[in-house]
């Protein structure tokens, strides 16, 4: 894909909450992405919790992305992102993390991000460090009930 093309595709992108409606679209993006997805009870459980939020990344009207987090005291948690395999690599992952960026705040004391990522994830892994993320510590046996050790990754503002 020509970078021209890519442009165009994030320039029509826009970022919005998640609603019952992108469910079929976001759960079909994860199924895709992750070797052992969430279900659906997973994401309205998330969801459900007062500081969980869902935003979905959207051209038109095709879900092709989307990330949920948690607002903590001091910073967000990244807890899933994922962008559909056909619009990998346009810069859609990075305009969803450039929004949760955009949600700190020096003067709220919400400084940092934070994520886990599977140690086996190298994709993921670079894909972070490219938006600003640092490795801080290894997780062992934190994913896939203790069989894999997994990165705790920071951002900071600041």
């Amino acid at each position: 894909m020509s970078k021209l093309v890519a442009a165009a595709e994030q320039a029509c992108t826009s970022i919005r909450w998640m609603i019952r409606r992108d469910m079929p679209e976001v759960l079909e993006i994860e199924r895709q992405s992750f070797a052992a997805p969430w279900a659906e009870q997973d994401f309205l459980r998330c969801i459900g919790q007062r500081n969980c939020i869902g935003m979905v990344a959207e051209q038109g009207e095709e879900v092709v992305g989307f990330m949920v987090y948690q607002l903590h005291h001091g910073k967000l948690h990244l807890m899933d992102l994922a962008v559909h395999p056909a619009h990998r690599r346009w810069g859609i992952g990075a305009q969803m993390v450039a929004k949760l960026v955009s949600k700190l705040s020096l003067s709220h004391r919400r400084k940092r991000i934070t994520l886990i990522v599977a140690e086996t994830n190298l994709g993921a892994q670079l894909f972070f460090r490219a938006q600003g993320f640092r490795a801080l510590r290894v997780l062992r046996g934190h994913l896939n009930d203790g069989a894999e050790d997994a990165y705790l990754m920071r951002y900071r503002l600041g």
